[in-house]
C-alpha cells in the first residue's frame, strides 16, 4: 500500500512522543505536551509539541511562529531540503519500507513548510520598518565586536523599539534590535533574525534569549558581500552573523552566508555556478554535525567543501583577541593560494 504525506504525519503523531524524544532530546515532557527550545535541538521552552488529544502530533514555536505537523518537524529537525528525504526519513522512523513511495498529487513536497507564509510576510514588514545600520545603537554593537563596516552590508538595518515576549511568563516589552533579511537565492526576503539590544549600550539585552529567527530559515541565510547578479563560484558558509561578519571583515570581497544554526547551515541552498564553499567551523558538536551534512551535499553537487577554523572558540573571538592580522594569517594558512590572494585584504 502507498502511503500519503498525510499517511505519514498520521502515523508518525500515534507516536508523538517517541518522534519528540527521538528529534527533540534535548527537551521533555510537561503534561501533554513536549516543550523544547526550537527545531534545531536546543533546550528552552519556545516550542511545544501536543502528545495527546485532537491535535496530537501538531507543533508550534512561539518564538519563531513556526507550526506545523510531526513530517514537518522532521524535515526542520533533520535540516533537509529534498522532501524525498523527509519521506525516507520518517519511514526509517517508522520502519517503512524504503521503496514505498508517496502517491503523486499528495506529495510532502507539495506542501509549505508550516507557518512560513504568514511569518515570511510578518518579518519583510519588520524589516521594511528598521532603518539602515549608520549610526545606530546596532552598528555601535558590532563595532565593540570587532566589526567595524557593518553599515555596508544592506542585509543588516536597526530598529529602536522592536517587541520582545518572554516565552516564559509572557511579559511583554521592547528593546532597541540589530535586524539581519533571511534571503533565499533569488534575494527575497523570506525571514529575519533580531538581536536585542541593551540601550545602555552594554551589549545584548538582559532577557534570556536575546537572538531569535522569524520566518523560513531552511535553505536560506543573511547574505553578506553577495552579488545581485551572476554566478558565486567561490564563497563562504557558517552559523552565526558576527562569524561570519569577521571573516568578511578580512576577506571583504568574499560572498559569505549566516545560517544561523547547525541544521540550517546542512541544509544551505547553493548558489548558481558555486564551485569552492569555504564552510567556518564552530567549536561544540552540532557545529560539527551541520559542516559535515553541508559537506557530503556540496560534494555530491560537484561543489568542494573546505572548512576554516578559528584559532580560538569562533572567528569573532579571533578578531577581537588576535586582532585582524593574525586572523588573516591564520586563514592564508587554510585557503587555496589563488583565493587568499583573490580575497585576503592587504
Amino acid at each position: 500500500m502507498r502511503a500519503s504525506a498525510s499517511e505519514l504525519a498520521d502515523r508518525l503523531a500515534q507516536s508523538a512522543e517517541a518522534v519528540c524524544r527521538h528529534y527533540l532530546s534535548a527537551g521533555r515532557r510537561a503534561g501533554n505536551y513536549w516543550i523544547a527550545g526550537d527545531v534545531s535541538n536546543s533546550k528552552g521552552r519556545s516550542l511545544y509539541v501536543h502528545l495527546s488529544g485532537p491535535r496530537r502530533g501538531r507543533w508550534a514555536d512561539g518564538a519563531t511562529a513556526q507550526f506545523g505537523d510531526l513530517l514537518d518537524l522532521v524535515r526542520e529537525t533533520c535540516g533537509l531540503v529534498d522532501f524525498h528525504d523527509v519521506a525516507d526519513e520518517a519511514r526509517r522512523f517508522l520502519r517503512l519500507p524504503e521503496s514505498e513511495p508517496l502517491r503523486s498529487g499528495d506529495s510532502v513536497g507539495s506542501r509549505p513548510a508550516g507557518g512560513m507564509s504568514s511569518a515570511s510576510e510578518r518579518a519583510r514588514r519588520l524589516f521594511a520598518m528598521s532603518r539602515p545600520l549608520q549610526g545606530t545603537l546596532a552598528e555601535a554593537y558590532l563595532r565593540h565586536r570587532g566589526i567595524v563596516a557593518a553599515a555596508r552590508h544592506g542585509s543588516l538595518r536597526f530598529h529602536p523599539s522592536c517587541y520582545y515576549r518572554d516565552l516564559t511568563t509572557g511579559a511583554k516589552s521592547a528593546f532597541p534590535a540589530l535586524i539581519a533579511a533571511v534571503t533565499d537565492a533569488a534575494g527575497m526576503i523570506t525571514g529575519v533574525h533580531r538581536t536585542w539590544l541593551d540601550p545602555r549600550g552594554s551589549g545584548k539585552a538582559p532577557v534570556d534569549d536575546p537572538r531569535r529567527s522569524l520566518g523560513g530559515l531552511l535553505g536560506n541565510a543573511v547574505r553578506f558581500s553577495f552579488p545581485t547578479i551572476g554566478p558565486v563560484p567561490i564563497m563562504g558558509a557558517g552559523e552565526g552573523i558576527e562569524t561570519m561578519l569577521s571573516l568578511n571583515a578580512v576577506m571583504p570581497a568574499m560572498p559569505v552566508v549566516a545560517a544561523l544554526s547547525a541544521n540550517h547551515l546542512a541544509a544551505f541552498r547553493f548558489p548558481a555556478g558555486c564551485r569552492r564553499l569555504y564552510v567556518a567551523a564552530d567549536a561544540d558538536a552540532a557545529g560539527r554535525h551541520g559542516i559535515d551534512r553541508l559537506s557530503r551535499r556540496a560534494q555530491a553537487a560537484g561543489v568542494l567543501p573546505l572548512v576554516l577554523s578559528p584559532e580560538l572558540g569562533d572567528f569573532n573571538e579571533d578578531l577581537r583577541r588576535l586582532g585582524p592580522d593574525r586572523l588573516m594569517a591564520r586563514l592564508r594558512e587554510q585557503l587555496i593560494p589563488e583565493d587568499a590572494m583573490a580575497f585576503l585584504a592587504t
